[in-house]
């Protein structure tokens, strides 16, 4: 006899009715109710209350706090599930504990990301859509999650920081305050009178529209260079408006100093080869010599 025969014998003489019984059609409708009505529905309350704590909190915590409402209804959806299909949960904890602890100890990092990210969200350094710069890295947060933050740089590239990174090391928020202030080094030659070069340099501050009239610029002469009068020349704006100020301001500064003829001065260097080559003659030509 043929084994398709027999098999067909087999089928034939089971009695499905008996084994599809009112408890198993319950069962099978709750699990079918939990993962296809339950997993939707805890996305949308999940998206709820994100929304809901963005009214009231910072988008980082609201966005934390709707990760860890997911997560947990997750782990509970999964538990009914488990304990529908006949599965001891007290056995399940006890494998999953056991497993938790082997698994701390193989991704300490990963907790450490997620550990230090509670703390940020304590902390509250920085939030989504501020500038900030950690490490050699520039740009603006668009995504924090529990591992890490995302940055996107200025020239429009993906970085992502762990957050253990963040916490340990130094994190400097560039738009954390309304206003900032732009300092820029120069120099000018020795000859050059002091009191008017800061006076020119308040002028400039004065007229151009991207600098704050209050606080007031920064003006200081701060040392005798190796070849010029170095300044501090810092000026206040509004934190949208640095590229506006930088580019505006430095041509200013420039065409400024052109005008009143103000040099600025730049190194310079001789180069001497050895005693095969001679030296560069030096002439010093006074004034009314070369007048005439």
């Amino acid at each position: 006899m043929s084994g398709s025969i027999i098999m067909g014998i087999l089928f034939s003489s089971i009695d499905l009715g008996a084994l599809i019984t009112e408890e198993h059609l319950a069962r099978l409708f709750r699990l079918l109710f939990l993962v296809l009505v339950g997993l939707p529905l805890l996305y949308v309350v999940t998206r709820l209350a994100t929304r809901f704590a963005g009214k009231r909190l910072s988008v980082h915590s609201s966005f934390l706090i709707g990760k860890g409402l997911f997560y947990f209804g997750v782990v509970m959806i999964a538990l009914m599930v488990l304990s529908d299909l006949g599965f001891k949960l007290t056995a399940v904890l006890g494998a999953a504990g056991i497993a938790g602890v082997a698994i701390g100890f193989a991704s300490q990092t990963s907790l450490s990301n997620i550990i230090s990210g509670i703390f940020l969200v304590w902390e509250k350094p920085f939030g989504v859509g501020d500038a900030i710069k950690v490490g050699e890295h520039v740009g603006a947060v668009f995504s924090i999650d529990l591992m890490s933050v995302k940055l996107r740089t200025f020239d429009n590239r993906f970085v992502r920081i762990p957050n253990e990174q963040i916490v340990k090391g130094q994190m400097i928020n560039i738009t954390r305050f309304p206003i900032r202030r732009l300092d820029i080094q120069l120099g000018v030659a020795y000859k050059e009178d002091i009191g008017k070069v800061m006076e020119i340099l308040h002028e400039i501050a004065d007229r151009n529209p991207h600098c704050l009239d209050e606080p007031e610029p920064v003006i200081i002469f701060q040392e005798f260079g190796n070849s010029s009068l170095d300044f501090l020349f810092g000026v206040w704006f509004a934190k949208a408006d640095l590229l506006l100020l930088r580019n505006s301001i430095m041509r200013e500064i420039k065409e400024r100093f052109d005008a009143e003829g103000i040099e600025i001065p730049f190194p310079h260097r001789t180069l001497y080869a050895g005693a095969a080559t001679a030296p560069f003659p030096v002439k010093i030509v006074d004034d009314e010599t070369a007048g005439k």
